[in-house]
């Protein structure tokens, strides 16, 4: 007879039904089977693990790529009541931990694949009784996936010692190849494939062209409250932003390899208890963060993939609420991108360069961003989502070709060794010892763009080096690349999307945690501030935002009144109940 697992979700959950494919992947679980999940950050894929672990004889064991992310998880599953730990390398009770797992006391063991894939785990899980594998982060395994992690592809051998324990993988970021060599690493049959779909229809996708970044930043930011992620492609760039952004009054923290681990480690605790903290990190920071309530993730820079941007950005708005993705960029991320294809393996190029259009394809284009996403991963989405800038605001695009063919001549008459500024000190005419030495001023090409034409330089520029009709050499001077020939054949024009007009600054409803200013919302979050800070946790931890806003409308009165919210389980009902009712009655 199957398990229902309802009564369970709603004892521990506090949730009255399944979101998704949640239950999908849940009764695959319970039934013994060997499943991948592909589900959207956001999607709850922690719970298809975690609400077995409380019904299998045994215990679930986790492998998860970072300790952080562990412990993220350790807090979140000891809250709703699970027997929970974690064996990593800065665990110092692992001699207590193993002890619970051989005595059948705990639910749920998170490990690193590092550990997993040892001798002594294989050993020890040997002694024991495991109910289920999960597997997170399941794109790492994969040679083809942005993540990749070499001690995933450990993993094998010991899910085979196991052969009648269910396995289940979880990723939110696997293109159809990634998704394809999952299933073949770890085992698991093509039909044991269940993709929820990629779409996050709470963030709202902003891209944009890099004009003076902090300024840009510090607009964002007073413009959304809550936390916020700004990630720098340095660990110089990092520090200096953090110090820039203080000018915000919101609280700012770096986050990069190179900290000292102490320090690194109090910035991310920092973050994560915080409720408007801004960090500015490297991609270092990131996967290792559960944290759901961040309202918005801004790139200053272009990411490695659209893999690594839908990952990255997906850490925005995972409890649900709207949340903002803005990327900055810049036609010189473009450039330093195509150098760095250059210096890997020949047998990676083409694929690396794919990856590097489908990001050029993303930022470029005058349709939906989210359009361009989904069908990137599959899907098959309208052509409109009514939430990225382009839909909201769409932009006009205006043939620019002329501009191009002049500024594509003046690198060639120039000898393609000059960077961008002095090819448009010739293209207007401005005169230079170094122009004069040249002879450059008695080129063709000198002072050829008019006034009318010159606010087009710039991002002619910046469109011929993403088309890859331009590329910068080791010098930053500029050189023709595969593009250019059929701009000046006339066999490809250069079309510019026009920004629209800089919008008015206001406070974004975006990243509202309470629009209508409901007095009662904010003395629960106070109150919720207060428990947190007494048990050592993160406010979301006690209960996300949008259970205290459901907490403010309905006003339950009784404890039973309140097991009737959403996300109220009764671990937490038992523990909070009557410290909010207490802060409804007196407001």
């Amino acid at each position: 007879m199957a398990l229902d697992p309802l009564p369970t979700l709603h004892r521990i959950f506090g949730f009255p039904d399944f979101r998704g494919v949640q239950r999908q992947v849940v009764d695959r679980v319970l039934a013994g089977e060997r499943t991948l999940a592909v589900m959207p950050t956001g999607a709850g894929k922690s719970l298809t693990y975690q609400l077995p672990s409380a019904m299998l004889d045994g215990t679930c064991v986790v492998v998860s790529p970072l300790i952080a992310l562990m412990h993220d998880q350790l807090r979140a599953a000891e809250a709703v009541g699970l027997r929970a730990a974690t064996l990593t390398s800065v665990d110092e009770n692992r001699a207590e931990t193993r002890g619970r797992f051989l005595d059948g006391q705990l639910d749920l063991l998170y490990i690193a694949p590092e550990r997993a894939s040892g001798g002594d785990f294989r050993d020890l899980l040997q002694r024991g009784r495991v109910a289920m594998f999960a597997i997170d982060e399941a794109h790492c395994v994969s040679e083809w996936g942005h993540d990749f992690r070499p001690d995933y592809r450990l993993l094998r051998p010991l899910l085979d010692l196991f052969p009648d324990v269910p396995r289940l993988a979880l990723t939110a970021t696997a293109d159809a190849h990634t998704r394809d060599d999952i299933l073949d690493q770890l085992g698991i049959p093509r039909e044991g494939m269940i993709v929820a779909g990629f779409d996050r229809p709470n963030i709202r996708y902003t891209i944009g062209a890099r004009d003076n970044t902090t300024r840009q930043l510090v607009d964002l930011i007073r413009a959304t409250p809550g936390p916020g992620i700004v990630y720098a492609q340095t660990r110089a760039a990092t520090e200096k932003l953090a110090a820039a952004l203080a000018v915000t009054g919101r609280p700012t923290r770096a986050y990069h390899a190179g900290l000292d681990p102490a320090v690194r480690a109090r910035n991310q605790a920092d973050f994560v208890r915080s409720e408007d903290m801004v960090i500015a990190a490297t991609v270092a920071f990131g996967m290792g963060i559960d944290k759901p309530d961040v309202r918005f993730v801004a790139h200053a820079g272009l990411p490695k993939s659209i893999e690594a941007y839908y990952q990255e950005t997906g850490r925005a708005g995972r409890d649900g609420d709207p949340a903002v993705a803005h990327l900055f960029w810049g036609a010189e991320d473009f450039a330093r991108a195509r150098q760095r294809i250059g210096e890997v393996e020949a047998a990676r190029q083409p694929g690396e360069r794919a990856r590097l259009q489908s990001l050029a394809a993303l930022v470029e284009t005058a349709g939906c961003r989210r359009a361009i996403l989904l069908r990137h991963f599959g899907e098959h989405p309208p052509e409109r989502c009514g939430n990225c800038d382009n839909c909201l605001n769409p932009p006009k695009a205006m043939d620019a070709t002329q501009v191009a063919r002049k500024y594509l001549s003046a690198v060639f008459r120039t000898g393609q060794m000059f960077g961008a500024t002095y090819v448009e000190q010739v293209l207007t005419g401005k005169s230079s010892e170094r122009s004069l030495m040249n002879g450059h001023e008695a080129l063709s090409v000198w002072n050829i763009v008019g006034e009318e034409e010159l606010a087009l330089l710039k991002p002619v520029g910046r469109a011929l080096l993403l088309r890859d009709a331009l590329r910068t050499n080791a010098h930053g001077g500029l050189e023709f690349g595969p593009g250019a020939r059929a701009i000046l054949k006339g066999e490809a024009e250069v079309a510019l999307l026009e920004p629209p007009p800089r919008a008015r600054r206001s406070r974004s409803k975006a990243g509202e945690a309470n629009p209508v200013d409901d007095p009662l919302f904010e003395a629960l979050r106070a109150a919720r501030r207060d428990l947190a800070k007494e048990a050592g946790v993160p406010p979301y931890v006690i209960f996300h935002d949008s259970v205290l806003r459901e907490i403010a409308a309905r006003r339950p009165a009784t404890l039973s009144d309140l097991g009737h919210v959403a996300g109220v389980g009764q671990r937490k009902l038992d523990a909070y109940g009557e410290a909010f009712l207490k802060v409804v009655r007196d407001n």
